[in-house]
């Protein structure tokens, strides 16, 4: 995350949050606690009249920067520091930095930690100056008191700096997160659309291939069969064409988290078979159970047969197919077996992109998935997806 737009975001929260009604009312605290201490600490001066209401105005002052300092934390700050060290070296007021100390401690929570430990050591270095000016100014307070009165003049910045500090480092880490998890949501998502793209042009242009090849062989000899080939591609490409217009335009839009991207659940299984038996595979279809399954897992079952079956056309066809979909209560399991020539088992590794969404697919639902050769010759994929009546999935 930037330090300058965090450092923004911090300042629009301080200026905007509700936390501004609570400085009224310690500001009237911090004012009546000053307004006390000198009353006490003056009622022995002969001129007690007059430096009792400079300790007032005093206190009142440093009251009003308490009470605006989410509003103009760098220049309440300054307004603070420069008070406090007026009241000190006069000695009007007792206050040890106090305002200053809760000022420093918003300026710690807006400014980067270079700058406020910066503006820490001014506040350190001015209240030194003051506490030695005071004592050269009002010996009659002795070493001690000094020493004392630095003391706290110190710590209570010192504090406060750290109190602010470890907030802001507190907001960093939240916002951190958050924006990771934002960042993860986008990710995922894109995923999800890239997954569905991956399955639409695959299963489009393998069978626009197989059938453009059955074309170009029979062309000369079997006419009105080409021909049927060509209405099939015609077909097959504007289908595609749509759905990837449709993907596209969802990651134009920045693929906003919850994009509707509803395609045909178990009910249109029979047309994907239709369309594989169009270029070539005999295909055996068996869809059993309920089907009134949630929307996601509907997709999920329909995009792996897909898969399953653009792999058998692409890799098997001609040949005869047996995809299965069984439908329970709590699980669907689906299998997809062929009598094709043999082909090698998967590499070791995750497999090719198709299988990779396959397997993926079936990971968010906790299923189980293998794809491979068969002992008797061709290819099976067998998925497992359990499921919770009522949702969409674990």
């Amino acid at each position: 995350m930037d330090e300058a737009d965090f450092e923004a975001r911090q300042t629009y929260l301080l200026r905007r949050g509700h936390l501004r009604a609570l400085d009224v009312p310690l500001a009237v605290v911090l004012v009546a606690v000053d307004v006390v201490v000198a009353g006490n600490m003056l009622k022995d001066r002969p001129d007690f009249a007059l430096s009792f209401l400079a300790s007032c105005l005093t206190a009142v002052a440093l009251g009003l920067v308490v009470a605006v300092r989410r509003r103009w934390p760098r220049r309440a700050l300054t307004a603070a520091a420069a008070l406090s060290c007026v009241a000190a070296v006069t000695g009007v007021l007792w206050d040890p930095f106090a305002a200053t100390a809760l000022v420093l401690c918003t300026v710690a929570t807006v400014e980067s930690p270079r700058r406020s430990a910066r503006a820490l050591g001014g506040c350190v270095a001015a209240a030194t100056v003051a506490a030695a000016v005071a004592q050269i100014v009002h010996p009659r307070y002795g070493v001690a008191a000094a020493v004392g009165w630095t003391a706290a003049a110190w710590l209570l910045p010192a504090g406060g700096w750290l109190a602010g500090h470890l907030l802001r480092r507190r907001r960093w880490n939240a916002a951190f997160l958050e924006e990771q998890r934002a960042r993860r949501i986008l990710a995922d998502e894109r995923l999800r659309i890239a997954r569905e793209l991956h399955d639409v042009v695959t299963h489009g242009v393998g069978l626009i291939a197989v059938k453009a090849g059955v074309a170009n062989h029979i062309a000369e000899v079997r006419p009105e069969e080409a021909r049927e080939a060509l209405r099939l591609i015609e077909t097959t490409s504007r289908d595609a064409l749509a759905e990837m217009r449709r993907l596209l335009e969802v990651l134009r839009r920045d693929s906003t988290p919850g994009t509707d991207l509803t395609q045909p659940g178990v009910g249109g299984i029979e047309d994907l078979a239709e369309r594989v038996r169009a270029a070539g595979v005999e295909v055996e279809l068996a869809v059993s159970g309920e089907s009134d399954l949630p929307e996601a897992l509907q997709l999920t079952v329909y995009r792996i047969v897909q898969e399953a079956l653009t792999n058998v056309v692409k890799h098997a066809a001609p040949t005869r197919c047996r995809a299965t979909v069984d439908v329970s209560p709590c699980r669907v399991s689906i299998q997809v077996v062929d009598d094709g020539a043999a082909r090698p088992a998967p590499e070791p590794g995750p497999g090719g992109h198709g299988l990779v969404g396959m397997r993926e697919r079936v990971a968010m639902y906790g299923g189980s998935f293998s794809a491979g050769p068969r002992a008797e010759g061709g290819y099976a994929v067998a998925a497992t997806l359990p499921y919770v009546r009522g949702g969409g999935g674990r």
